[in-house]
């Protein structure tokens, strides 16, 4: 049996040398090498469990903790070489540490598995990388919230299925979004107490033989909760791209952000560097996009909803038939719908008006875009305690 085989953390067993190839493909040296440091970090842990339940003298736990943090060091400044006999981050650093030490590094890896080390790195790591990404997210959904009450006033049309719906404030459409991302930071913060917990001494499967006193050591979803986010800013980005073709004009993106799906300073991107053009985002309102505002007034009037739904769509029908603007037709015309059409039938063709009547909470009246803009500042407070 090769030397190189027996110092593998699974060596010892097999006879004969391994397949490169399969070695190769077994290898994850090159993408987990970025546990580098919390893999340091529990086997310091770790050591000190060992040395608590007897199984390396103080002496040994000293010369492994110092050796560790020789390891730390080197990778710190980026002078740890790997090696081909390297197929993980963990054989890695045991490999690195016997070289400085010698023998007590190989009592490191007593009682534990690659199993429970994988875990403990991943989980350790995914710790931080959550407090790092809330951080990000927050800074995205201030910058959106404070964006928000800048423009507050400015109108654009509403979009379904890329048709134009019904006005709102820009405001409204940004805030939509701040509200799926901070959804999005509640699931993280649920991810991170799951995430918090310590797999390390638990072995390969049984458990552990050495009465290793696992309570000391504690101090993907998370995948799916990626995918989940990616999506929501996704379409966000969508929405931004489209805004910023020339079809649009509603917002102006800078050269260094014409993609801005590719970018990860999100805050930055997304709503430092749009220039919103209010004249085109009110310039594409049209009459049209009132269509249920005008439902609505013959509802005020006594009609049941699915009536006055139906006698709009009729008036809609005249207009295009037509080849006018819906508010063009005379009250005549609109008299051919429903008799309860009258003169003050005109205060309907009121973009600002329109807007200002969803006024419900999460509507896109300005009292409710104001009310909704305050929940987030005083949430945003909240998180960062």
């Amino acid at each position: 049996m090769a030397s190189s085989e027996g110092n593998k953390l699974w060596g010892g067993r097999f006879v004969g040398n391994a397949d490169p190839i399969l070695e190769k493909f077994n290898a994850s040296i090159s993408y987990d090498q970025r546990l580098w440091e919390v893999d340091i970090k529990g086997s310091k842990a770790y050591v000190k469990a060992l040395q608590k339940a007897g199984l390396v003298t103080q002496n040994e736990m000293e010369q492994i903790l110092t050796g560790l943090d020789k390891v730390f060091d080197e990778w710190s400044k980026g002078e740890f070489k790997i090696k081909p006999g390297d197929e993980d981050i963990h054989t890695a650093n045991e490999r690195r540490l016997k070289e400085f030490i010698g023998d007590p590094a190989g009592k490191l890896h007593t009682g534990r598995s690659r199993n429970d080390q994988v875990a403990t790195d991943a989980r350790l790591w995914l710790r931080d990388a959550i407090t790092t990404l809330k951080e990000l997210a927050l800074q995205l959904i201030s910058t959106m919230v404070e964006r928000a009450a800048v423009e507050i006033e400015i109108l654009c049309p509403g979009y379904t299925h890329m048709q134009r719906a019904q006005p709102i404030r820009w405001s409204h459409w940004i805030l939509s979004h701040a509200a799926a991302l901070s959804r999005d930071v509640e699931r993280l913060e649920d991810i991170r107490k799951r995430v918090n917990v310590m797999p390390l001494g638990s072995g390969a499967i049984a458990g552990n033989p050495f009465n290793i006193d696992r309570e000391l050591l504690r101090q993907a979803e998370f995948l799916f909760w990626g995918s989940m986010c990616l999506t929501h800013l996704s379409k966000m980005a969508e929405d931004l791209i489209l805004y910023s073709t020339k079809e649009f004009s509603f917002i102006t993106l800078t050269d260094t952000s014409k993609n801005p799906e590719t970018s990860v300073d999100l805050k930055h991107l997304y709503f430092s560097i749009p220039q919103v053009n209010q004249p085109a985002m009110e310039g594409a309102l049209s009459p049209d996009m009132l269509a249920t505002d005008l439902a609505y007034y013959l509802v005020r009037k006594g009609m049941p909803f699915r009536e006055a739904h139906s006698c709009a769509g009729k008036a809609v029908y005249i207009a295009e038939s037509k080849n006018i603007h819906l508010s063009k037709l005379t009250v005549e015309d609109l008299q051919t719908v429903s008799p309860l059409f009258d003169k003050d039938v005109s205060s309907v063709w009121d973009y600002t008006k329109s807007v200002e009547q969803y006024s419900a909470p999460g509507g896109t009246a300005r009292s409710s875009v104001t009310a909704q803009i305050e929940h987030f500042r005083t949430w945003l407070q909240a998180q960062k305690q």
